[in-house]
């Protein structure tokens, strides 16, 4: 068995202190030990982006990253972003647009698009091309995200 070892992190505003096996991924501390749940696991490899969280503010695969390489850092999850706000006309957008199907990757992509006020057609597309939907196609997720970031009604 392997020694737990102690961090402390904030976790959508919240000051986490806690005991973590040095090999527990983060995507399963947050949706295992903490019970956030809309982190989502699709390939565990990294490559579909359903479980992507903001760590220090920049985009980062959860299934990738150790819990314990978040000690000291700030994370967020989507339900952080929902939480404060951040995601509410990117929601409406994505319902408007029939933007999502059956919302497993809905998550990473709300995570992925925060903040995305003023992008513009090859910045939302970038943003985009780390995360996979198997049921929209993404004609309807890039309306949705041209509206909201106030490139077209």
């Amino acid at each position: 068995m392997h020694s737990r070892r102690s961090i402390s992190t904030r976790i959508n505003g919240q000051e986490v202190r806690v005991e973590v096996s040095p090999r527990r991924l983060l995507a399963d501390f947050l949706r295992h030990d903490l019970g956030l749940h809309g982190t989502h696991v699709g390939c565990e490899q990294g490559v579909c982006g359903a479980c992507t969280v903001l760590v220090g503010g920049a985009p980062v695969r959860s299934c990738l990253l150790l819990a314990a390489q978040v000690d000291g850092s700030e994370v967020t999850t989507v339900e952080g972003l929902h939480a404060s706000g951040a995601l509410a006309g990117l929601e409406a957008a994505f319902h408007r647009h029939h933007a999502l199907q059956c919302g497993f990757c809905t998550p990473g992509f709300l995570v992925s698009l925060a903040g995305a006020h003023g992008l513009d057609e090859a910045e939302i597309r970038e943003r985009l091309s780390g995360n996979l939907c198997r049921c929209t196609g993404y004609q309807n997720i890039i309306a949705a995200v041209r509206e909201f970031a106030g490139r077209d009604a």
